[in-house]
C-alpha cells in the first residue's frame, strides 16, 4: 500500500503553509496524487514524490522564482516530457534567481545554462534525504513532563503520520491514554485522563464503612 500524507503532516515536513498548499493545488503547481478510500468518504493525500515536488517548488520560490515562471516551466516539461509524471521530483534544475534551467543529457542545454552565474543548484538526493529524516523524526516518540495536582508525570507523545494528530500515554500510569490534534491539546487531555485514573484509584482504595 502506498503511503499518503495529510495536509497537517505535509505542512510540518515541508514547511509549506496551508494557504500555499491550497493555492498550488488549485493552480496545478503540485496536487495531491493519492486517492484514499472510495465514494463520499474518500480523500486526497500527498505521496512522498508529491512532498519532493512541494519542497522543490518552495526552494524555487525562496530563490526568487515567481509562481508564473514555475507554472510556465511545468507546462513546458509536461508538453515535452510526457513520460515524466512528477517533473519537479524527477528532473534537475538550475536557477540564477531569475530563470529556471533544465539539466538534460544534451550538452548544448547545459552549456547554454552555464553562461550565467548560478547561485545554487538542486541536489535532489540531499533534499530527499532531508524529507525522509523529517518524517522519521516526527514518527519517533517524544517525552514531556506534565504536572497534575502536585505530582509530575512523564507523557510519551507519538505523532500520527496520516492525520498529524498525537497519541499520548503516561509512563507511570499505563491506563492513562489520550489523543489531541496538537501537542498541547494531547497533553491537556492526558492530564484529564491521569486525574481520572487517580480519582478512580483513590475511590477503590478508600476504606469502606461497614453498615451495622
Amino acid at each position: 500500500m502506498v503511503r499518503g500524507f495529510g495536509t497537517r503532516m505535509v505542512k510540518e515536513i515541508t514547511g509549506v503553509s496551508r494557504m500555499q498548499l491550497q493555492h498550488w493545488d488549485r493552480t496545478g503547481i503540485v496536487r495531491p496524487s493519492l486517492k484514499i478510500g472510495a465514494g463520499k468518504g474518500s480523500r486526497r493525500e500527498y505521496s512522498f514524490k508529491d512532498l519532493v515536488q512541494l519542497k522543490v517548488a518552495k526552494t524555487l520560490r525562496e530563490e526568487g522564482i515567481s509562481l508564473q515562471k514555475i507554472r510556465k516551466a511545468l507546462e513546458f516539461l509536461r508538453k515535452n516530457f510526457p513520460d515524466v509524471k512528477a517533473p519537479l521530483a524527477e528532473i534537475r534544475f538550475l536557477t540564477n534567481g531569475v530563470d529556471i534551467f533544465l539539466l538534460t543529457d544534451e550538452p548544448q542545454v547545459i552549456l547554454n545554462a552555464l553562461k550565467v552565474q548560478f547561485v545554487f543548484s538542486f541536489a535532489l538526493g540531499t533534499l530527499i534525504d532531508g524529507l525522509r529524516g523529517a518524517i522519521t523524526e516526527l514518527s519517533l516518540p517524544r517525552e514531556e513532563r506534565i504536572l497534575v495536582g502536585k505530582q509530575q508525570f512523564t507523557a510519551v507523545l507519538t505523532q500520527d503520520l496520516e492525520d498529524g494528530g498525537y497519541t499520548v500515554s503516561c509512563k507511570e500510569i499505563p491506563a492513562a491514554i489520550s489523543q489531541g490534534e496538537n501537542i498541547q491539546e494531547a497533553l491537556d487531555n492526558l492530564a484529564d485522563a491521569i486525574e481520572l485514573c487517580l480519582e478512580t484509584e483513590a475511590e477503590l482504595t478508600k476504606p469502606r464503612v461497614q453498615a451495622r
